[in-house]
């Protein structure tokens, strides 16, 4: 039987897509007060409250039709990834690049499990960034986490 998520997932991501947001990540799993169902969604322009209870009023409908949990209770939320969030897919890297980062190891490479810089590219298999020492390539496998530097 397929997993809650991917059920989900498959049906509304054209919906959410129509309406202008990427949907990064939908999460099946229980929390302190029962079962949630967690749609993260994003935009170039970023995520509001008001995007997401637009996106909830949409999807809300059709994940009752569908009936993902067999009518076992649960929340639906849906969600903005927010501004710390791990950049996980290309596309997250892709907007990323020019930008600060912080990028941690599972680890240590020259005895350091950290680094700072500016994201510089990236392939399939590695992640370039600009630190202090110059450019340094690191092996997507072995970053344990990439994110975005927040500076106020």
């Amino acid at each position: 039987m397929a997993k809650v998520s991917d059920i989900s997932e498959a049906k509304v991501r054209p919906l959410i897509e129509e309406m202008g947001y990427e949907l990064l990540e939908v999460e099946y799993k229980k929390e302190f007060d029962g079962m949630s169902l967690i749609f993260t969604i994003d935009s170039e322009n970023g995520v509001t409250i008001d995007d997401c209870e637009k996106v909830n009023k949409a999807i809300d409908p059709v994940i009752d039709e569908l009936n993902p949990t067999n009518d076992e209770p649960y929340t639906l939320v849906v969600s903005s990834p927010g501004l710390d969030r791990q950049l996980k897919t290309d596309r997250d890297l892709k907007r990323t690049i020019g930008k600060e980062v912080t990028l941690t190891l599972f680890s240590k490479i020259d005895g350091k499990k950290s680094f700072e810089g500016e994201l510089l590219g990236f392939d399939e298999k590695t992640v370039t960034i600009r630190t202090g020492d110059g450019e340094k390539n690191f092996d997507r496998d072995k970053i344990a986490g990439l994110k975005l530097v927040i500076k106020f």
